[in-house]
């Protein structure tokens, strides 16, 4: 493939997964405001994410036993971008549903939305992880994934500031409401179909493998692929447990004692943390750039996107204007503290995937330890620098667990992006403990997903003879 074609491939792949983070970021601010809309517990809020990640696990395992049984793998058939313009498609079509949902004033319509549109998600992620490993060179195939991942976040970042702008007050006058939220989506319902409309006029170029997979489960022969998706369902499910709760963590009177609006700015630290290490990660495992630069570049980028976020959460919407309050300095050091020690962290993993893995998760162990044991500013910096130390977990366990599988990377990519169901699993779990002690202890749910990495990231990742089914 022409290095031209790459380019606009690459760049029109990176504003698809920009654009399915700012979508599902937005989760967390609907967990909150269907709480004020429908007076739910926190049980029923974990709803929002049971609806979404659950379609995941539907959508996945239909897929991958429609290949199984039948031998033709979908996305191999019709090609990775047509799999994309599809995808988009349903996305928009799941967010302009939020529109009859209001209409007749149902949580559960609403929530049938969020399935038609994670629908869509699904199989945008099914066509796009593998399409960033396989666009270039396979050994810098993580390296491409982490940056598009980096744009992933830039999405996840941006989305509660903009999620908390058009809710809470472009569409309403401060209050949260139906119309809000079913004008916020009916918004982005019309930007997934522009997307569509964009990945058909740039026409990406098309990979095809004609190579007809055997039936039945042969690609669970590899023990690799197994284990990472039990890799994928702890990482994720941990990850949106801590992005699902952080604003109830914040509102605590031992931790900050936030209002819901305050705290939700605060969910871009947490998921602005993923945006920069995962482009200091797509730095750090590139081996085309020699080390000094690429150290240079990981502690620019660091910094660069620090005062981005700071600046962002800098900026209100109060009384149909826009104003600008800088959080105070001295609040936001802690934070800086844990950039420079994920700066260190990278340089400890040597550009290793699975070493990276390993050193990551466990410092994400210790601060997920510090939140649950401390109050005031140590724990609610502790909780949202843990963001940092989430971000190169999917791009790493997602090459480690589909290396080597040949004819069976889109299939494979299936089974992963059905693990994506932790991220409905692990919070509501987590919801019960809420309600049954307290949200500090409730984090023991994502500390142990880290641990299960943990063992991936030392010993499951490695591709050894394949198992007998």
């Amino acid at each position: 493939m022409k290095a031209q074609n790459n380019l606009a491939a690459m760049l029109s792949l990176i504003s698809l997964f920009f654009i399915w983070g700012f979508i599902t970021v937005m989760n967390d601010i609907l967990v909150n405001t269907f709480q004020s809309i429908f007076n739910l517990s926190a049980t029923q809020r974990s709803l929002v994410q049971m609806a979404f990640f659950g379609a995941f696990f539907i959508v996945s395992l239909i897929y991958f036993l429609v290949s199984s049984i039948s031998g033709k793998d979908p996305i191999n058939r019709i090609g990775y971008n047509n799999g994309m313009i599809i995808s988009l498609v349903i996305t928009g079509i799941g967010c302009l549903s939020f529109y009859p949902a209001a209409e007749i004033n149902s949580y559960g319509a609403f929530l049938a939305a969020l399935f038609i549109l994670a629908t869509g998600v699904t199989l945008l992620q099914i066509c796009s992880n593998p399409y960033a490993a396989i666009i270039g060179k396979s050994e810098t195939a993580s390296s491409r994934l982490n940056l598009a991942q980096g744009f992933n976040s830039l999405g996840t970042t941006i989305g509660p500031i903009v999620g908390t702008i058009l809710i809470y007050h472009l569409f309403s006058d401060g209050e949260q409401t139906i119309e809000s939220v079913s004008q916020t989506y009916m918004l982005y319902g019309f930007v997934f179909i522009a997307m569509a409309i964009m990945v058909k006029l740039v026409k990406m170029p098309s990979f095809i493998n004609d190579e007809k997979i055997e039936t039945g489960f042969a690609v669970l022969k590899n023990r690799h692929l197994l284990l990472g998706i039990f890799a994928i369902f702890f990482y994720v499910g941990s990850e949106v447990s801590i992005g699902t709760w952080i604003v109830e963590f914040l509102k605590s009177e031992n931790i900050a004692g936030l209002s819901e609006s305050e705290a939700s700015y605060f969910l871009s630290y947490f998921w602005g943390g993923l945006m920069i290490g995962r482009l200091m990660a797509s730095q750090s495992l590139n081996r085309d750039i020699k080390p000094t630069k690429r150290y240079l570049s990981m502690i620019a980028i660091a910094f660069s996107v620090f005062v981005f976020i700071y600046l962002a959460t800098s900026v209100k919407f109060t009384s149909g204007e826009f104003s600008f309050q800088m959080l105070e300095f001295s609040k936001v050091y802690i934070y800086l503290v844990y950039i420079v020690i994920s700066i260190l962290a990278f340089v400890i993993s040597a550009g290793k995937a699975a070493r990276s893995l390993v050193v990551f998760s466990i410092i994400n162990v210790l601060l997920i330890l510090i939140a649950m044991f401390s109050q005031g500013a140590i724990a609610m910096w502790s909780i949202l620098g843990a963001g940092l130390f989430f971000s190169i977990g999917w791009s790493n366990i997602f090459t480690l667990a589909i290396k080597d599988l040949g004819k069976y990377t889109s299939q494979g990519s299936s089974l992963l992006v059905m693990a994506i169901v932790g991220g409905a699993a692990l919070p509501w779990i987590q919801s019960h403990i809420i309600e049954s002690y307290n949200i500090q202890l409730s984090f023991t749910i994502p500390l142990i997903g880290l641990i299960y990495i943990i063992f991936y990231g030392t010993y499951g990742h490695k591709v050894i003879k394949k198992i007998n089914l």
